[in-house]
């Protein structure tokens, strides 16, 4: 999958009930034709659907605190705004596009998982980094320019850092 939209992670062994479970949960908050599918990468799966996916994460939130139960194998859903080959100038030029968002007074912090790709984290923060004319915050910034790598393809997004859902955080209370 190529057009994905959601980047989903599980435990090892349960990226099946993941996939089902996530396809359930896009379906009860209103797209019942969302799509997912598991990837060569243990824990990963990648979604597509047509609900905006920051309000997906949203309503993830929403549930994980009214109904904490019915979130069970997902772990992690992160939104992705765009999604480019993974090269460091695709990349890059996704994520200045999106931090045209990032105000002029605000701080951001490049975040980058790499799964089963030759290219360096340091390296896709540094050429991001060095983009962007913003100042650096590495523990509480703004924004986070999130890049998801699996394999040839990079999921890029520029989000608030509560734009990301982590069901131990949100079972927890936030």
């Amino acid at each position: 999958m190529n057009d994905f939209n959601l980047v989903v992670s599980s435990s090892r062994f349960r990226e099946e009930d993941a996939c089902d479970e996530i396809l359930d949960l896009l379906d009860s908050f209103g797209d019942p034709a969302a799509e997912a599918e598991m990837t060569e990468v243990k824990g990963i799966i990648l979604a597509k659907t047509a609900l905006d996916p920051l309000k997906a994460v949203e309503s993830l939130k929403k549930l994980a605190a009214d109904e904490p139960w019915e979130i069970r194998y997902v772990m992690r859903v992160m939104p992705v705004e765009k999604v480019v080959p993974a090269e460091l100038e695709d990349i890059q030029g996704a994520a200045t596009d999106l931090a045209a968002r990032i105000g002029p007074d605000d701080s951001f912090r490049v975040t980058v998982e790499n799964r089963h790709n030759p290219l360096h984290s340091i390296e896709i923060i540094e050429y991001i980094a060095g983009a962007i004319k913003r100042k650096v915050n590495l523990t509480k910034p703004d924004w986070v320019i999130l890049v998801e790598i699996v394999g040839k393809h990079a999921g890029v997004s520029v989000v608030r850092q509560e734009q990301v859902f982590s069901a131990v955080v949100e079972k927890r209370g936030g």
